[in-house]
């Protein structure tokens, strides 16, 4: 988006580009055909050898040079990458899961009807040593290790972020918002991917911590959209809201938990679904 922010980085290490290091592995390794490059991946080393930590370095570069100026408030965006495909992260986060039994999958049949299903066309399309997870319980048990390796390796990405912002002492006076930008089938209605609108692809993280919050760490069942971001950053701030942006101001589910959210709407090219609180 042309002049939409006064800076856009993308630090590309040794993966060349953005490209490069969206869908990269370890050392530097760059997709050039899907099929030639395997689904998931462990190396040894440290959070460097993947693409995300580089992220998070110049995030942590960015972060010093923003708060050091008292004066001027400052918005920055930090992308992480995993778990996106390939599921790639260094060794020390997959031995983490080591002796870890994960929770059998839910609904994992194709299901019946007319539905958005689909044949995970994208996960299928990377090297998985001629292996499908929905007729192979061990390799659908590897995959999900991997990628809950890859959850860890961004969670600690993360984590690095709020130290050095506790660092600087702006986390007394800075709003953080987490949030991802879908959700992710495991299996869970013979799917291996997102592009559905089914509950696993729909429902994402969104966390939101600020200045003299009251209810810290608490959870909400209140139905809201990644759309409301935006006003609720307005509202948080004082900043006037823009009468073309569309959306709700989730401060006061924030205030209280208790409050109730809002229908949720979701589509894709062929079909589109509504989301309410009577899910009865």
């Amino acid at each position: 988006m042309p002049n939409a922010w006064d800076r856009h980085l993308m630090p590309v290490a040794e993966w060349q580009h953005p490209r490069g290091m969206m869908h990269g592995l370890a050392n530097g390794e760059i997709r050039v055909t899907r099929g030639g490059m395997n689904v998931f991946q462990t190396v040894e080393g440290g959070d460097y050898i993947y693409p995300d930590g580089a992220i998070a370095d110049e995030a942590l570069k960015q972060l010093r040079e923003l708060a050091s100026n008292k004066e001027k408030p400052f918005l920055l965006a930090v992308g992480i990458i995993k778990p996106h495909l390939p599921f790639g992260a260094p060794k020390t986060y997959h031995d983490r899961y080591e002796g870890i039994k994960l929770p059998e999958i839910k609904n994992p049949k194709i299901p019946e009807g007319k539905t958005t299903w689909h044949g995970s066309g994208e996960f299928m399309g990377y090297n998985r040593w001629v292996k499908n997870p929905n007729k192979d319980a061990a390799f659908a048990e590897e995959v999900r290790f991997h990628y809950a390796a890859c959850v860890s390796y961004a969670d600690a990405q993360v984590g690095k972020v709020l130290a050095e912002l506790k660092s600087t002492g702006a986390d007394k006076n800075t709003i953080v918002v987490f949030w991802g930008d879908h959700g992710w089938h495991l299996g869970e209605h013979a799917i291996w991917g997102k592009h559905s609108l089914f509950e696993e692809s729909l429902h994402a993280p969104l966390i939101i911590p600020y200045p003299g919050m009251k209810h810290k760490g608490e959870n909400t069942d209140a139905i809201v959209e990644t759309l409301d971001i935006f006003l609720t950053l307005c509202d948080l701030t004082g900043i006037e809201k823009p009468n073309y942006i569309q959306g709700e101001s989730l401060k006061g589910i924030l205030v209280n938990p208790n409050t109730d959210g809002h229908t949720a709407i979701a589509y894709t090219k062929k079909a589109s679904t509504i989301r309410t609180a009577n899910i009865g």
